[in-house]
């Protein structure tokens, strides 16, 4: 494997360890706060957190040149993809919501097929998510439709994120483009939540948890995914995803004390092999796009 590669799925781990992290506080936080304000304050707190640590204000000149069209429809995957996500772990199992998302990107896997081999992996990753997913929970009481449906729609719009976060990174603006997707989506949820529940935004006993998850959900992971984008295919991209829920089952057996069955632990040995087959390719397909 290329150093190029490797260092590109490297940023992909990370970035999914970090995100699994922040939802396991996320759910937490829904406790006491709707998921509409809390997701609203980590994209507002993750706005801030990008623009300084990419020094952003370089970019403003250059706002009136950029290709827009692109950049607003990466802004509103970004948007619509957490909104989505968000309400979905308010109302799912956070197994079932990851697992239930992941939809999207591994969707984007399958129409991107160009060699007979990754079929394999594709194929490894959905058996693992199937696997992983507590298909009886759909019997109970804990289960809902609409969370399912929110879920599979954040699916959507992550595998429009992968999309037109490739054709953003060749606008050569670097880590701006994160800057104005998550500013963008800040503006419009804000004054959605001040609407909706303007009493929670003023809490500011949990805004410091909004900023962590703010850090570990937004700002470390998305910078990440840029940087692997640059890199991967989508392919690639889309079938090492299916990293998310068995990282999803280890952040909530840690930190939500969660139990992994005999079923989701072979999920895992099925999405491990998947992930590392589809990551080991000839150099001449390393990079495709």
């Amino acid at each position: 494997m290329q150093n190029s590669q490797f260092l590109a799925v490297f940023y992909m781990i990370m970035s999914m360890v970090a995100y699994q992290i922040s939802a396991s506080f996320a759910k937490q936080l829904f406790e006491v706060l709707d998921p509409l304000t809390v997701v609203t304050l980590r994209l507002c707190f993750a706005s801030i957190l990008v623009f300084v640590m990419f020094r952003s204000w370089k970019i403003i000149k250059r706002l009136p040149y950029l290709k827009w069209k692109d950049l607003l429809f990466y802004s509103g995957s970004v948007c619509l993809m957490n909104v989505l996500f968000y309400a979905s772990l308010g109302k799912l199992p956070q197994g079932i919501a990851v697992g239930l998302e992941f939809l999207g990107p591994l969707t984007l896997a399958l129409l991107s097929i160009q060699r007979k081999v990754d079929y394999i992996w594709v194929c490894l990753a959905i058996v693992g998510i199937a696997l992983m997913v507590p298909w009886q929970d759909a019997n109970q009481h804990n289960f809902s439709y609409l969370g399912a449906a929110c879920a599979i729609g954040a699916g959507i719009f992550w595998a429009s994120y992968i999309y037109f976060g490739q054709r953003v990174v060749r606008q050569n603006i670097g880590m701006h483009a994160l800057t104005i997707a998550i500013a963008l989506s800040a503006l419009v949820m804000l004054p959605i939540s001040a609407v909706h529940n303007p009493t929670a935004l003023m809490q500011t006993q949990y805004w410091g948890h909004a900023l962590m998850i703010a850090l570990l959900a937004t700002a470390i992971p998305y910078a990440l995914d840029l940087m692997a984008l640059k890199t991967l295919s989508k392919l690639s991209y889309g079938t090492l995803s299916s990293l998310s829920p068995a990282l999803a089952a280890i952040a909530g057996m840690v930190l939500l004390k969660e139990h992994i069955s005999l079923w989701q632990s072979l999920a895992l040995v099925c999405i491990m092999v998947a992930s590392i087959g589809v990551t080991f390719k000839p150099k001449s397909q390393a990079i495709e796009h």
